[in-house]
């Protein structure tokens, strides 16, 4: 097949010295496999779409910089019918956090949220009598990379305040109550491949952090998914990624139940080089989907 492969500007920002470049690794195994990739800017007014079977969305890592933009370009792929994987409306939907709520209201269990709307007056006090707790993280409702997330503890809610309010002028947020088995256990990520579990990792922070993530010092440890775990996340891709090329479902094990920190669908890094047969795995889900969408 000949695949665009979709990425960003501002690769380099998020890689870690003892983690593969995962974009590279894909696309050296893809093409080893027969397949021409070629990796393109979604930002690239210049780049016909068109010229390729599928369009793989791979790393568009700033998309939550420039979400009106990010929109948009989702809007022409459909206008043009450029076969997009994952498609454009899942894409679109999972963008904003807000999907939680459709996920909660379908019966999955997520992480008690609290919301707020871009231009709110909040009173940061109010917050954790509302969640019942003295440690909250904030996050805003489009992001990615730990962009703007902060831990507020009641100690310094009213320091702190400000700040929060500044950054409400530009966009909607979501508040948690923090979840110490981050620090304790790790976040568990399970991955999919065309709606057929591939692989697991549990991630955990640095020392003294609650962010899991490689590039900030995070560590990454392969894993068997606990049968438990595996049972929740199965059913979450039946009804929300069927029809995905990858998702990783990221979450909690919590007194033996799955409690769901996130779908990813737009750009998650893969783990792809922490399971054997991993790309293989992609490879095929790839050419199965391409097929289906072809007819």
């Amino acid at each position: 097949m000949n695949i665009g492969l979709v990425t960003c500007e501002s690769l380099a920002q998020y890689a870690a010295p003892n983690v593969d470049d995962e974009d590279s690794l894909l696309t050296r195994y893809l093409r080893e496999q027969g397949h021409t990739v070629e990796p393109r800017v979604w930002t690239n007014p210049a780049v016909d779409w068109l010229r390729y079977d599928v369009v793989v969305v791979k790393s568009p890592w700033d998309y939550f910089d420039r979400v009106g933009e990010f929109y948009q370009w989702l809007d022409r792929m459909e206008s043009l019918g450029v076969k997009l994987l994952n498609p454009a409306a899942t894409v679109r939907w999972n963008a904003d956090k807000k999907y939680l709520l459709d996920m909660e209201r379908a019966g999955v269990r997520i992480v008690p949220t609290h919301w707020l709307s871009r231009g709110q007056a909040v009173e940061t006090e109010s917050l954790f009598d509302a969640l019942g707790h003295d440690t909250l993280v904030v996050k805003p409702a489009v992001s990615g990379g730990a962009k703007n997330t902060f831990v507020l503890t009641r100690q310094e809610s009213s320091v702190r305040q400000p700040q929060l309010q500044e950054l409400l002028r530009d966009e909607d947020f979501l508040v948690q109550p923090f979840q110490p088995q981050i620090q304790e256990e790790g976040e568990w990520s399970l991955i999919y491949f065309g709606g057929e579990f591939s692989h697991c990792v549990l991630k955990t922070p640095k020392s003294g952090d609650f962010r899991v993530q490689h590039y900030l010092g995070g560590g990454i440890e392969p894993r068997e998914a606990p049968a438990h775990l595996r049972r929740a996340a199965d059913a979450i891709v039946r009804e929300f990624a069927a029809d995905c090329l990858y998702a990783r479902v990221d979450g909690l094990d919590q007194n033996g139940e799955f409690l769901l920190m996130e779908l990813e669908l737009i750009e998650p890094f893969l783990y792809l080089a922490s399971s054997e047969g991993s790309l293989q795995r992609y490879n095929a889900a790839l050419r199965q989907l391409s097929n289906e969408i072809a007819k």
